[in-house]
């Protein structure tokens, strides 16, 4: 495990956006799974004023997770891509690879599995990513993968329904065993409200058994955490 650990969460974005860079851009085919949320909206700003020359033809993108409503919806995880991404770099179309929000959760699950079985090779029976950026919410969730549904964490599926335990919204999301099988796995996560449970996941302190992101481990990858000081103000050792 390696830590990556920044003043800021703009420099965060910054060192993320070179690791992708200096790391995966050199490959004839790579392919990348995005994380959800807001934390990532810096990261493709930055890519985008700083690397939209690059060649990101040979990029193919998929995501971690999504929620079940429209692409145009505020919502939507490809929505933020897209506007701060897509928008601005060159890329074609067929290599920007949307979970559909609209369909039928279960459909879109078993669809969206066997569209990464088809795309990316396989290995160990489970789609092998180059790299995968994940968030971590403060409850230890990562992906789409909750507390209160750690089932899904035993799941031989390469994407499963989950459901939002506030919301109750609906999500498509990859799987544990998905996401350990990836090559890379990167760790975005800034503020102070997850210090408490990056410091109970890196330490192994406390009930961090009880956090989703402990199980993600790669099967036979590299895992870095990339940390602005405020998300790392709380680890006392490493």
């Amino acid at each position: 495990m390696k830590l990556y650990i920044y003043k800021t969460e703009n420099e965060v974005a910054v060192g993320l956006s070179k690791y992708i860079k200096d790391n995966f851009l050199k490959n004839e085919v790579v392919n990348i799974a995005l994380s959800g949320g807001n934390t990532p909206k810096l990261l493709y700003q930055v890519i985008s004023n700083s690397y939209k020359d690059e060649n990101w033809n040979k990029v193919h993108f998929f995501w971690v997770d999504e929620r079940c409503v429209p692409k145009t919806d505020d919502d939507s995880n490809y929505k933020l891509a897209k506007n701060y991404l897509f928008d601005s770099i060159k890329i074609n179309k067929n290599n920007i690879n949307e979970i559909d929000g609209t369909n039928n959760p279960k459909k879109e699950a078993l669809s969206y599995s066997n569209q990464l079985m088809n795309k990316i090779n396989m290995n160990n029976n489970f789609p092998s990513f180059d790299l995968i950026i994940l968030g971590l919410g403060d409850d230890g969730h990562t992906a789409s993968i909750f507390p209160n549904q750690m089932k899904t964490l035993d799941t031989n599926n390469c994407c499963e329904v989950a459901l939002h335990p506030i919301s109750n919204q609906k999500r498509i999301t990859l799987t544990k065993n998905t996401i350990n099988n990836a090559k890379n796995i990167v760790f975005h996560v800034t503020g102070k409200n997850k210090s408490s449970v990056v410091d109970k996941l890196i330490n192994k302190l406390g009930k961090y058994k009880n956090y989703p992101a402990h199980y993600i481990k790669p099967n036979n990858g590299n895992l870095s955490w990339f940390l602005d000081f405020s998300a790392a103000s709380k680890i006392n050792k490493i």
